[in-house]
């Protein structure tokens, strides 16, 4: 076969996207896609994996639950149905986002990698190319999110060590590690619960705080420890709202200190904003680690064939080493000549203005404010789209036009790219 032949062949089929092209089918593709419905514009969005919300299908434990009540988890424009409770598990939000989808008839191209995202100064449209297709359009929207994919730290000995290490991404229940000696690296909110999965299962865990962590009450006089910083907040300077919920929090959780877990010097909500580091809710680990059954210890100096070495010269052997440490953006490992980024995978402008950038580039899912966040950005974009987009699809209409007038052939393809969009 001659060469020519065959490279064009290889070349990707080429798709001109009408509307906004999302990168990511999770919550925050998902909440984008409703409010750009909304508008009655169509867009185009693309998923990696083979399902929506594939972190909350593929990567998370049994025993997750919302950790926040579900009117501050809810997507734009549809709420929980009024029979779930107050925190809904792992599989009662699944649920909601496909029905979400459904809904608001949102149907990703599935099993679509982006390899690659560039904007071309002289068309003024972005290309994306996945190993299938390449895909034009005016808009590039991410949504891949904060936690696109895990985080893997470098310890010292890793390699060396005789059991398994896993990440929290494919730990789903205590019972694979029953009876055994549990190193839980990561004192976050995955840390804590998976210890506490452990506990439940008879496993022994040993849970790394190398750092400082805010522990607080999940509920505080039967109220959601978030609801009221969110309720104080608007009344409040956030000083005094975090030395309100520190103040209760000592009343009721006690001196965390005393068991290994030190307190930042800067109160929890006013953290969260600064540098997006999530306070821990407690729903049942601090009275495991209190009556000893967790074991809290200082930071990992080096993995051993058998255990680990730690920071203040103890040694200890383990069956089973889980990473409970988190995920991270992966957007600078395809996004092109753009710096609206960071090296992390975060947009360099804080929130709230963080969800657009220039030459049609958006972002959802990155403000380090959860649910309510992406909310946020997804009702910010398609409104911002949608005061564009009577211009640009009578302008679209005429190129289309033109083109069919200069040769009737181009009406065949245009028809297809309208099927595709």
């Amino acid at each position: 076969m001659d060469s020519s032949k065959e490279k064009e062949e290889e070349k990707p089929k080429c798709v001109r996207v009408h509307g906004p092209l999302i990168v990511g089918a999770g919550p925050s593709g998902l909440a984008v896609a409703a409010c750009l419905s909304e508008h009655g514009i169509p867009f185009v969005i693309l998923e990696r994996s083979d399902c929506i919300a594939s972190l909350w299908q593929h990567s998370t434990y049994d025993r997750l639950k919302l950790h926040l009540p579900k009117q501050f988890c809810e997507l734009p424009l549809m709420g929980f149905p009024e029979n779930f409770p107050k925190y809904p598990t792992k599989d009662q939000f699944i649920s909601y986002m496909e029905s979400y989808a459904s809904h608001f008839t949102i149907q990703p191209r599935f099993n679509q990698t982006v390899q690659s995202a560039e904007f071309d100064p002289s068309s003024s449209f972005w290309t994306v190319r996945t190993q299938d297709f390449e895909y034009i359009s005016r808009w590039l929207l991410i949504a891949t999110g904060e936690n696109a994919e895990p985080f893997i730290p470098k310890i010292t000995g890793m390699e060396m060590f005789q059991g398994p290490i896993a990440h929290t991404s494919v730990y789903k229940s205590g019972s694979d590690y029953k009876n055994q000696r549990v190193l839980v690296i990561g004192c976050g909110n995955s840390g804590m619960e998976i210890s506490l999965d452990l506990c439940r299962h008879s496993a022994t865990p040993h849970m790394v705080a190398r750092n400082t962590v805010h522990v607080l009450p999940r509920e505080i006089l039967g109220f959601s420890t978030f609801e009221i910083a969110m309720a104080l907040s608007k009344w409040l300077p956030l000083r005094l709202v975090d030395k309100f919920l520190l103040l209760m929090t000592s009343y009721i959780l006690g001196n965390t200190d005393q068991y290994g877990l030190r307190r930042p010097k800067t109160g929890p909500i006013e953290l969260k904003n600064a540098i997006g580091k999530t306070p821990v809710l407690d729903v049942g680990a601090l009275a495991q680690i209190k009556s000893g059954k967790i074991k809290v210890v200082e930071g990992v100096k080096e993995i051993t064939r058998n255990g680990a070495k730690f920071m203040d010269g103890q040694e200890k052997e383990f069956d089973s080493i889980i990473l409970a440490t988190g995920y991270r953006s992966n957007v600078p490992t395809w996004l092109k000549s753009c710096d609206f980024f960071t090296e992390d995978g975060m947009p360099k402008t804080p929130f709230p203005n963080g969800w657009k950038g220039e030459n049609g580039l958006y972002t959802v899912g990155f403000t380090r404010r959860g649910l309510l966040g992406t909310s946020f950005d997804a009702l910010k974009i398609a409104g911002d789209i949608a005061d564009e987009w009577p211009t640009i699809k009578e302008s679209n209409s005429h190129i289309i036009l033109l083109k069919v007038l200069i040769d009737p052939r181009n009406y065949e393809d245009f028809c297809k790219e309208e099927k595709e969009t």
